[in-house]
């Protein structure tokens, strides 16, 4: 059956039909003028004879020999009937069946009795079996002519001849015509199948390739075998397909390349539909999303933040920009919606989402840092502007009380020249500009030796001071001496001004192959817990009425991260009310 559907059998079923038409009218037509042509031809020579014998029998007397010539001119299929009036009636060819029933036939019909009563010629075509006969070749074609003696008697002569022999040159014309047509046929089939090998061949291999194109096989080539328009249609194919192939690879690559800028983008991009569908997103964007899901109460189940679902909705009603903020989980995120256009309708919104968390954060630090720096150097600026007008205004009588504002106005320069060194150390060491002197010393001497430092201010409080260690004495690890005291002094520091008196400091060292360990741990006041994560921020105190003392200038902390870090090492605290505090950090061996 796939014949009846390809190119071959529709061409061949095609060029079969209009031929087997045409030579179905040419039959037709040619039976047509044959039949035409033979009834004419029949007609006018029986007209011929009929006129013949009327003058034979007009110039010849002798009946008989009359006859006798009448007889050897008439041959079959052609018969004559000669009556004259008050003697007979004469046949040629014998009496058969068939030439009485002619003659019965002309004797009732009333048209051939013009014959001898008006003295005409007649000719008529009639049925031998019947007058409703539908088959022409039944008939019979008469033809009388009437004759007159020199003795003026009258006679008529009547010449007919059956239309079978017609039939046969009709029935042979057919046979040559079928004939013929079943030649065309065959012809025509191959034909067909040869036009198949030269147009459908081509054309199946181009459907072929058009199938391994479709299948994503661009460079697949269907060969050029002829130079007309099916060959053209190659030439174009393989261009179509070199061209897609270009093109689909040029688009491959932009969407890659699309993709890599959504992915490594800092911000996130959201693609939405015109129904708020989300088409694309990028990691960012994912976290994003993440958020939202994660702050969702129990039984919401909403796509997007409320503040962006009306961000997105104002884009589509007013077709402009929209910016707005977006907080999630404690997190700020500003977002930009734009509309996108097909056409001149919207089809849709791109939305850029910016985590300004951390630049919101640094700009309440820049600020808190200000404002921490103006608090900070206010006191000892409004005390050495104090005592100074008191000196100038020779308020104090005696040396001592002279000497008194005179130690005041030292003690807060020095207050102020030690915050001042501290925030150009604290620069210094974020903007990477100090250099590390690593030196391999014994750990436990080292500790020791800071230790000692404090055990002046330790006894005045009644304060512990122990060291407890896994490490030998002549133990080595590598590290700056200098910033390492630093440290220490720092945390060993703040361990005194916030530990009550009588309490205890500990020192406690442990080491492995990878990194030194070192706790300060105290029995203070301790951190709150809400405190915890910004103790190691610049400026930042947890409660100033903790401190005892001497108030600090909330740098040491952010110093000693920094310094440690500096070390590629880390540290960490835990602590709880009431209970103490430990500073727990790792340093690193680091091969000299």
């Amino acid at each position: 059956m796939r014949i009846w559907r390809s190119v071959v059998g529709k061409l061949w079923m095609t060029i079969l039909l209009l031929v087997c038409f045409v030579l179905f009218i040419l039959t037709i037509l040619l039976l047509e003028f044959f039949q035409n042509y033979h009834v004419e031809e029949v007609e006018q020579s029986l007209q011929f004879e009929a006129q013949k014998i009327s003058r034979i029998l007009e110039d010849h007397s002798d009946m008989d020999l009359s006859l006798q010539i009448i007889s050897e001119i008439v041959d079959e299929p052609v018969y004559a009937l000669v009556t004259i009036d008050n003697v007979g009636t004469f046949a040629s060819g014998g009496n058969t069946e068939y030439q009485q029933d002619v003659r019965e036939l002309i004797e009732e019909n009333r048209v051939f009795a013009a014959v001898t009563e008006q003295q005409k010629s007649v000719q008529q075509e009639l049925s031998v079996e019947s007058d409703t006969s539908t088959n022409r070749y039944d008939n019979v074609i008469i033809t009388g002519v009437p004759f007159t003696f020199t003795d003026g008697s009258t006679g008529a002569v009547y010449v007919y001849q059956s239309l079978e022999a017609i039939q046969q040159t009709t029935e042979q014309t057919t046979r040559i015509i079928v004939l013929a047509a079943g030649i065309a046929i065959i012809l025509t089939t191959i034909f067909a199948f040869f036009l198949s090998t030269r147009i459908t061949a081509p054309l199946r291999r181009m459907r072929e390739g058009a199938f391994e194109v479709a299948r994503g096989k661009f460079d697949t080539k269907v060969p050029i075998l002829t130079q007309d328009e099916i060959g053209e249609l190659a030439t174009a194919f393989n261009q179509m397909g070199r061209q897609l192939k270009h093109h689909l690879d040029a688009l491959s690559q932009e969407k890659e390349q699309l993709s890599s800028i959504l992915s490594s983008m800092a911000d996130g991009v959201i693609t939405f539909n015109r129904d708020g569908t989300i088409l694309i997103s990028n990691p960012p964007a994912d976290r994003f999303l993440q958020y939202w899901y994660q702050e969702q109460e129990s039984g919401r189940n909403e796509a997007l933040p409320p503040q962006l679902q009306d961000l997105l909705e104002r884009v589509m009603e007013t077709d402009e920009e929209q910016v707005g903020e977006v907080s999630i989980l404690g997190r700020t995120f500003v977002t930009i919606l734009s509309p996108l256009y097909s056409g001149n309708a919207v089809r849709g919104a791109v939305a850029v989402i910016r985590d300004m968390t951390e630049e919101r954060g640094l700009e309440k630090l820049r600020k808190d840092f200000i404002a921490n720096v103006s608090h900070e150097l206010r006191t000892p600026i409004s005390m050495l502007q104090g005592y100074s007008e008191a000196i100038v205004d020779d308020i104090p009588q005696s040396d001592e009380e002279r000497k008194e504002i005179a130690r005041i106005i030292y003690d807060e320069s020095l207050r102020m020249g030690r915050l001042v060194n501290e925030l150009l150390d604290l620069a210094r060491i974020e903007a990477g500009h100090i250099t590390l002197r690593y030196e391999t010393l014994p750990v436990l001497p080292f500790m020791e030796r800071i230790i000692n430092k404090f055990n002046v201010v330790s006894k005045e409080k009644d304060i512990r001071l122990t060291i407890s260690s896994e490490l030998s004495s002549e133990e080595e690890w590598n590290f700056d001496p200098d910033r390492m005291e630093q440290v220490l002094t720092n945390l060993l520091d703040n361990a005194l001004r916030h530990t009550h008196d009588g309490g205890l400091i500990q020192l406690a060292l442990s080491t492995d192959a990878r990194s030194l360990t070192i706790e300060v741990s105290d029995s203070g006041i301790g951190i709150p817990e809400e405190d915890l994560p910004y103790i190691f921020e610049r400026f930042y105190k947890a409660d100033k009425a903790r401190t005892r003392g001497r108030a600090g200038t909330g740098l040491g902390l952010a110093i000693v991260k920094n310094l440690i870090e500096a070390h590629n090492g880390s540290i960490e605290v835990e602590s709880n009310v009431n209970q103490g505090t430990t500073f727990r950090f790792r340093l690193p061996y680091k091969q000299l």
